[in-house]
């Protein structure tokens, strides 16, 4: 290799090299900067399961050296020519997608998550120049306009992050079912990354609120700290028959295989389960339907229109998710973590000062 070349490994990453997963120090290139473009420095990264996911190769399709990490902030190096939106200093975010056709209809509605041509991922997707793209990890990333997002000045960066994947992951069907009615009745299943925020959602947006566990030890947190109205040991069949047709939508964000059709007979006629976790199946009675009219929906992540009113929301409502602000290097130890949920409720990793 030249020095040139060596030159263009301007960019500092962590990458997973193999099916094992861990992760360690790792150059790379970045694409030039083209006319809509814009280069971010990076500041924080959130740490999410995707990330686990796709470093060990649990879908068969991870392209290595892998550099993983979605819930991307930081702070705008350059733009292209042609870029209005963003001027150098701003910051600004980055999901879990940096590409789509932007034609289709899904496109043409801001909901680009649907592409029918499908999105192209913030990491191992493929990148208009070829190359597979590499995520958050990382201290810099060059991403088309359309899919950075603004932070509001007023809200912090570390914060930020983890609303790019597991803020819009549950915000997105919170809108798009309609739960932004103050008095409706919202109960969360999972009190974790994605669940704890659902709560936050539901409570600035008026809702009487119900969080849904395996773990009595969540109880306090559920109560004082995250505001719910009542939380309910789920094994517990008293406490769940007590709930019987009362709430009008639930939330279920966990991704443990476990039991429908005791949630649905909680749902009041015409009420609406959404799945925004990955258990490995989905199993429920015909009858758990018919009863009562009920919908099972799922949710992925969401477009930019909604990312970026979910991100103006938390900034006017001060909704902050609960973090554990980490250095790289500890991130091989936090992925550990996380697949024993040993997490409240979402590791931040501080790329701008560890990762040198």
């Amino acid at each position: 290799m030249s020095s040139a070349s060596e030159n263009e490994l301007d960019c500092l990453g962590w990458a997973a090299r193999d099916a094992s997963g861990v992760l360690s120090p790792y150059k790379f290139s970045r694409r030039a900067v083209g006319r809509d473009d814009v280069s971010i420095k990076i500041t924080h990264c959130g740490v999410c399961y995707a990330d686990l996911v796709w470093t060990r190769n649990k879908t068969g399709d991870s392209k290595y050296p892998l550099v993983p990490g979605h819930e991307i902030v930081g702070i705008v190096k350059e733009v292209g020519s042609d870029v209005h939106r963003f001027k150098a200093g701003d910051h600004v975010g980055v999901g879990t997608f940096i590409n789509s056709c932007r034609e289709c209809e899904y496109c043409n509605d801001e909901i680009e998550v649907h592409c029918e041509k499908g999105v192209v991922s913030t990491f191992n997707g493929i990148d208009v120049d070829g190359t597979i793209t590499k995520g958050g990890y990382s201290n810099y990333i060059v991403v088309h306009e359309r899919y950075c997002f603004t932070i509001p000045d007023s809200y912090p960066l570390a914060s930020a992050a983890p609303l790019l994947c597991a803020g819009i992951t549950v915000y997105a069907p919170m809108m798009s079912h309609k739960m932004n009615q103050p008095g409706k009745s919202l109960g969360v299943i999972g009190l974790g990354g994605l669940g704890h925020m659902a709560v936050k959602f539901g409570k600035a947006l008026g809702l009487k609120v119900t969080v849904f566990s395996t773990s009595v030890s969540k109880r306090e947190v559920a109560l004082s700290v995250l505001g719910a109205d009542r939380f309910v040991v789920s094994s517990n069949l008293e406490q769940m028959a007590a709930l019987a047709k009362s709430l009008d939508f639930i939330i279920d964000t966990a991704s443990g295989d476990h039991p429908f059709d005791p949630y649905m007979s909680l749902l009041k006629v015409a009420g609406t389960l959404v799945l925004v976790g990955l258990p490995s199946e989905v199993k429920f009675s015909p009858l758990s339907l018919l009863r009562g009219r009920i919908t099972v929906s799922g949710s992925a992540t969401g477009g930019t229109k909604e990312t970026q009113e979910m991100l103006n929301f938390c900034a006017a409502h001060k909704i902050y998710p609960e973090t554990e602000v980490i250095p790289i290097q500890y991130v091989n130890e936090a992925l550990e973590r996380l697949i024993k949920r040993n997490v409240k409720y979402r590791f931040v990793i501080d790329v701008e000062n560890s990762l040198e």
